[in-house]
């Protein structure tokens, strides 16, 4: 991981990710990050997660099938995330492509937000090092035979790879071990979330500036790291456009 302090800002509006396991305390702290500022800067949150685990989570829930069909999922998405197995049929690269697709999506709306003024606030950040895991390309682990399919993992992996290249004025890593991610999530496989907080570790995010907190602390410790370290880069940077004043007199 990069903790690069001297990070050459440009004057683009600042956008501000924050990554991490399951259970590390994401979602929670961009929604809180984004009312703070959004209190004194335009400012819009932005989901570029997959949902494709909580989606599962859903199905499994399901009366009578839901298990079921939640194991041939699992299956199905562990089979392509895994280097030296096959990607299980041409069905199951069109789901992960259409994924792709919508994060890609979310990326550009969330890029153009910033390039019209509005501080961005993201609940994850792509990354094109590590495929199969961490917001990587999905279809670049696993191996095929298919020519379509690998025309689709050309083009997907082309959109991390452009995006990855986007860096954000600062990425925060919330760290936590498995046993933190555990206690906080304890519907998740813990293998899934180990291999995950391995995997993250391991970013890092074609030299954008990281900044690590320790997660497993309370959650107001937590807040307040994060809040020191966003006004740390927000200070940094070119005055930014506040809301306007309200006019206080009554008509």
């Amino acid at each position: 991981m990069l903790d690069n302090a001297f990070y050459t800002h440009t004057s683009q509006t600042p956008f501000i990710a924050l990554i991490g396991c399951d259970g590390a305390g994401k979602s929670t702290l961009t929604q809180e990050l984004t009312r703070l500022l959004g209190r004194e800067y335009p400012t819009s949150f932005c989901y570029l997660g997959l949902g494709s685990g909580e989606l599962g989570r859903r199905i499994r829930q399901w009366p009578l099938i839901g298990p079921y069909i939640e194991k041939i999922l699992s299956a199905k998405a562990r089979k392509t995330r895994t280097p030296g197995e096959k990607i299980p049929g041409i069905a199951t690269a069109l789901v992960v492509f259409c994924f792709s697709l919508l994060r890609f999506y979310r990326f550009q709306k969330a890029m153009r937000a910033r390039n019209h003024g509005t501080l961005v606030v993201a609940d994850r950040y792509p990354q094109a090092e590590i495929p199969g895991w961490c917001d990587g390309p999905g279809l670049s682990a696993a191996s095929t035979d298919n020519r379509f399919i690998r025309w689709l993992a050309r083009i997907e992996r082309r959109l991390y790879e452009h995006m990855a290249t986007v860096h954000p004025t600062v990425i925060i890593f919330l760290d936590v071990d498995i046993r933190t991610a555990l206690s906080r999530k304890p519907d998740h496989d813990p293998a899934l979330l180990a291999t995950k907080i391995e995997k993250t570790r391991k970013l890092h995010f074609d030299g954008a500036p990281v900044e690590k907190v320790d997660a497993r602390q309370d959650y107001k410790t937590v807040r307040r790291s994060v809040l020191n370290i966003v006004s740390r880069y927000l200070h940094r940077h070119a005055p930014l456009q506040k809301h306007p004043k309200q006019d206080q007199t009554e008509h």
